[in-house]
């Protein structure tokens, strides 16, 4: 017999994905939108406004003139990001920079969106499973313009026996990161839809917002550097000499 008490508590706990409307393309072709399609829209939108701005700010800017605080706060995050990838990569690290920044700027973007009230977009391994798909296949892309045919024969060492496990292993990395991602995501998202459904309304306000500090601030940048490191060290490992 299911408790009343939990039943209430799983209605009130906001943690699910959404269906909000179907948007038509062809006449058998329908699109199902969702809370994580409208997160993910505005979470684009926000990256690109950012970048709109911030070309636009170092565009105007002279030399001569002291940088703004935007400005500032733009060239500190992408140093950062250019340092930890020069430290991981070495010399391939300019081939490399673009795409991880790219990922982790959107990771990270996409993880705090909690804090203003969005289900984050990487709480659906829908969102997840792309990005492990998308650097597998940049991994691999590279793996082979490196070693050419050595990049498959070196399934078959140190000898031919371990080939099931090679290639098991090698498909073990897009979910290896797509689901590490995803997992702590979503547990965090769960776990706060249900202290919102077990809380009183008066202390919904103060409570929680320690604990999204955690799981959607703290949590969420730990995230995506691991996102990040991942893909630096399976791309090293690919290209290494």
């Amino acid at each position: 017999m299911i408790n009343p008490m939990m039943n209430a508590v799983a209605l009130d706990a906001d943690f699910m994905i959404k269906y909000l409307c179907e948007v038509p393309i062809t006449d058998k072709i329908k699109v199902h939108m969702t809370t994580t399609h409208v997160a993910m829209w505005i979470v684009m939108i926000f990256i690109m406004v950012l970048a709109v701005v911030a070309r636009v700010i170092i565009n105007k800017a002279d030399a001569s003139d002291t940088p703004g605080a935007y400005q500032n706060v733009v060239e500190m995050a992408i140093d950062m990001l250019g340092n930890m990838v020069n430290a991981s990569m070495g010399p391939q690290a300019k081939r490399f920079v673009n795409y991880i920044t790219a990922i982790f700027i959107f990771i990270i973007i996409s993880n705090v969106s909690g804090l203003l009230g969005l289900r984050p977009p990487t709480a659906d391994y829908g969102v997840t499973l792309p990005l492990g798909l998308i650097t597998f296949g940049m991994i691999h892309y590279c793996g082979i313009k490196k070693n050419k045919v050595k990049h498959f024969t070196a399934l078959f060492e140190p000898f031919a026996l371990l080939f099931p496990i090679n290639l098991i292993g090698e498909f073990a990395v897009p979910l290896s990161l797509s689901l590490r991602l995803f997992g702590n995501i979503m547990s965090g998202t769960v776990l706060m839809g249900l202290i919102y459904g077990l809380l009183p309304v008066f202390v919904k306000i103060g409570i929680p917002a320690a604990l999204h500090v955690y799981f959607d601030a703290f949590s969420g940048c730990i995230q995506a550097y691991v996102f990040s490191m991942l893909t630096m060290v399976y791309v090293n490992d690919k290209i290494a000499d």
